[in-house]
């Protein structure tokens, strides 16, 4: 049911305010969304999960179902879900590169457990998805800023 809600929230948010506003500047790179005094213990999170077609696969089934991640970074994570147009900073770019040099998948699986302050991404876990899922989804995400 909270997952109706949360998506039925996104598509009003988007329907009202996505279609007139455009995409804001994302936050720098090198400005972590993780307080200061939890980032180290962020940093040392560690994905259960090996990056396997298969399990790449899962996430990307998550991303683009159950976690309605698409709705704020876009069905191929440039940051530019319809819902995300509406958003100030910007959803994160998951296909820059640089992105996840700067970014430990700890970071952002603390991101998605705890939300982050002074953006639009709320918290997903346990809510919406499980810990195991937002590992997933974080594999499909870093898939993406590879460069092919």
């Amino acid at each position: 049911m909270k997952h109706l809600l949360s998506s039925g929230l996104i598509v009003a948010l988007t329907l009202t305010f996505g279609l007139s506003i455009s995409t804001a500047e994302e936050f720098d790179l090198s400005k972590t969304r993780v307080p200061v005094d939890q980032l180290v213990a962020a940093k040392a999170l560690k994905n259960p999960f090996q990056p396997t077609p298969e399990n790449i696969a899962k996430g990307k089934e998550i991303y683009l179902g159950k976690g309605t991640c698409f709705t704020c970074h876009g069905n191929e994570g440039k940051g530019d879900g319809p819902a995300g147009a509406a958003l100030s900073p910007s959803p994160r770019n998951f296909t820059n590169p640089e992105f996840h040099t700067i970014r430990t998948e700890g970071e952002m699986f603390w991101v998605v457990k705890n939300g982050s302050p002074g953006t639009g991404m709320i918290s997903y876990t346990p809510a919406i998805i499980s810990e195991d899922e937002a590992w997933l989804a974080i594999l499909f995400e870093g898939s993406l800023g590879v460069s092919k």
